[in-house]
């Protein structure tokens, strides 16, 4: 910093790519500030340096940066204000200053950008100016990892339901709607839904390193050299693929024709590749098509998510039965359940990998919504002494399968559980089933869903600091958009269509003592309107959409407080573990079909 004259330094959690867990090569904000969790921004200056990050995570980052001399700034709103205040208050500055926020402009977002370089515009003392460095890292991380070399493959049929040749049809078409020439692709699940290829560069998401520009005959793939074999660069080159160097993208992209129209996602690209665009270039904002399209799963791709549930869900009743026998009998924590469970989901068919790092609390740790048990820090539940505590289990969890992705969590009971943890947990569960019971019309903007979740713990004076809902890939990113069940301002783009994977987990957290997480993933499908013979331009016409539950595991009645649930809320949980015995059923046996049944007996 000193040597290039700068007075401040932001580390972002991102790539080239802008992505949610990232190779290691751009771990950064982890390698300098020590913490782990897969949100937050480090600002290093002089004398100081801070780490944002949200609710999520602040108890663990209190942990984690604990005598490292890096402050936790807790955002509770945008990060940008905050990243701006911290740097009014910086010590040491002339108010007469130029002062200099470096950052790497290849792995910090277009839109997140240009709102920190209008924020800074506005600071006048000091004045600071934002410079865009290559690599802020080049020189102060020697033993820096290189780039991830795992090989790309194709994501084939039956699971690869459409014709890469028919989704860049598709996508040609929206370019000519909007007037552009050009595309870019740069975020990497939107890439590989794009061409039906897969990768393993990035822990937990199938997806590769690359780079894609689409014209109306040509796509140029860049990717580092020798991931993609002779023989699928073949079968690539007929469907128009050129597999260019990986190093190549940037250059490419500077010498587009002069009168060329391109399409950028400001939310899906860096502001290094938007500096990087030629003068003679127009450029057109918008959504990716790829985001949407990839977004509204086929009838095709839904049956073998339906399918992959129903491995998932069997894989779970093995576990579960393995660990109700063995409380007690073996030593059992947090890291046990994360390896158990991970081995139960591996003897499914079409296994790939775990679809996010499984989070196992006991108790306590519970209550941390991404916390991750080490070898270093766990809870112990049934001691090698053979002592069993008590309390309260979750476990949210995830696998990527050939035909779909998954992710649940539940809460078991370890023990007999107290009044006050029934309560909780029914009225989580609450939130859960309004939501999942809910119908709207097709289009409504899925932050709008969110207060139905929460309606039952607000009711009572609680609420939960994340979001209710994510989108969900195709043997893809676990957290995918457009659509957010969240306190997010809405948008257009957030509009529910129908084949959305969507996932519905409220919580409640009593930091030191319990957490609370019911989840499921549903898919948005078509219903008729409430009413049938509705005239066009009634409130009530048109398309609704309604959730379909996919996520197939009980629900531990155990923990339910009956008086708390109406019945109308009774006969939707026992018709949801009615479906959940049907399903499973067939594809387990012995001590697991036993739990199972077990299980699901209605209440």
């Amino acid at each position: 910093m000193a040597a290039r004259g700068w007075q401040a330094v932001l580390l972002p959690s991102s790539d080239p790519h802008l992505s949610e867990y990232l190779p290691e090569r751009w771990q950064g904000r982890a390698h300098f500030s020590g913490f782990t969790g897969s949100s937050g921004t480090l600002l290093v200056a002089a004398e100081r340096a801070a780490l944002f990050t949200d609710s999520r995570y602040w108890t663990q980052a209190e942990a984690e940066l604990a005598g490292t001399g890096v402050d936790l700034v807790k955002l509770d709103g945008a990060p940008v204000p905050a990243h701006v205040a911290w740097l009014r208050e910086l010590p040491g500055l002339a108010a007469d200053q130029a002062a200099v926020l470096a950052l790497d402009g290849s792995v910090v977002g277009l839109a997140q950008t240009q709102q920190l370089q209008d924020a800074l515009a506005a600071l006048t003392t000091p004045a600071w100016r934002l410079q865009a460095s290559e690599d802020v890292l080049d020189g102060a991380w020697p033993e820096r990892p290189g780039l991830p070399m795992a090989p790309v493959y194709e994501h084939l049929p039956p699971h690869a339901s459409t014709a890469r040749a028919d989704k860049l049809g598709a996508l040609r078409q929206a370019l000519q709607a909007r007037g552009a020439s050009h595309h870019w692709v740069a975020t990497l699940d939107d890439l590989a839904w794009l061409l039906n290829l897969r990768g393993a560069d990035v822990e937990y998401n199938p997806v590769f390193l690359g780079h894609a520009l689409v014209s109306q005959d040509a796509v140029d793939l860049f990717v580092a050299e020798g991931k993609v074999d002779a023989a699928l660069q073949a079968r690539l080159a007929a469907d128009g693929v050129r597999v260019r160097p990986y190093a190549q993208a940037l250059s490419a992209l500077a010498t587009l024709p002069a009168g060329s129209v391109l399409l950028v996602d400001p939310k899906r690209i860096t502001w290094g590749l938007r500096q990087a665009v030629p003068e003679g270039v127009k450029v057109v904002e918008g959504l990716n098509p790829s985001t949407v399209a990839k977004s509204r799963k086929t009838e095709a791709e839904a049956a073998f998510i339906r399918e992959a549930m129903e491995r998932d869900g069997a894989a779970m009743c093995a576990f579960y039965a393995w660990l109700d026998q063995a409380l007690g009998r073996e030593a059992i924590s947090e890291l046990t359940i994360d390896e158990r469970m991970t081995a139960a989901r591996a003897e499914q068919p079409g296994y790939v990998s775990l679809s996010f790092p499984t989070i196992a609390g006991f108790n306590a740790n519970g209550a941390l919504p991404h916390y991750r048990a080490t070898p270093e820090a766990f809870s112990w539940i049934s001691t090698p002494q053979g002592l069993v505590a008590e309390g309260l289990l979750l476990i949210d969890s995830g696998a990527q399968y050939l035909g779909g992705t998954t992710d649940i969590t539940r809460v078991w009971a370890i023990g007999t559980p107290s009044a006050a943890q029934k309560r909780d947990f029914t009225l989580v569960l609450k939130g859960t089933m309004a939501l999942s019971r809910t119908r709207f019309p097709q289009g409504t903007l899925a932050p709008m869903l969110d207060a139905i979740a929460r309606a039952p713990l607000w009711a009572e004076g609680l609420d939960f600091g994340h979001g209710t809902g994510h989108g969900v890939g195709y043997f893809l990113n676990v957290h995918e958009g457009p659509q957010s069940i969240s306190k997010a301002v809405p948008n257009a783009d957030m509009a529910m269509q129908p084949g959305m994977v969507t996932s519905i987990e409220p919580g409640l957290y009593r930091p030191g003592q319990w957490g609370i997480r019911i989840e499921n993933l549903v898919l948005n499908v078509a219903v008729p309107p409430a009413v049938p013979d509705a005239e066009p331009g009634t409130p009530e016409h048109g398309t609704y959409l309604a959730f379909e539950t996919l996520s197939l595991c009980p629900i531990d009645t155990r923990c339910i407080d009956n008086a708390l649930l109406r019945e109308d809320e009774r006969q939707w949980l026992n018709a949801y573990h009615a479906e959940v015995l049907r399903r499973l059923a067939p594809l387990v046996s012995g001590d697991a079909l036993r739990w199972l049944a077990e299980r699901t007996r209605p209440i």
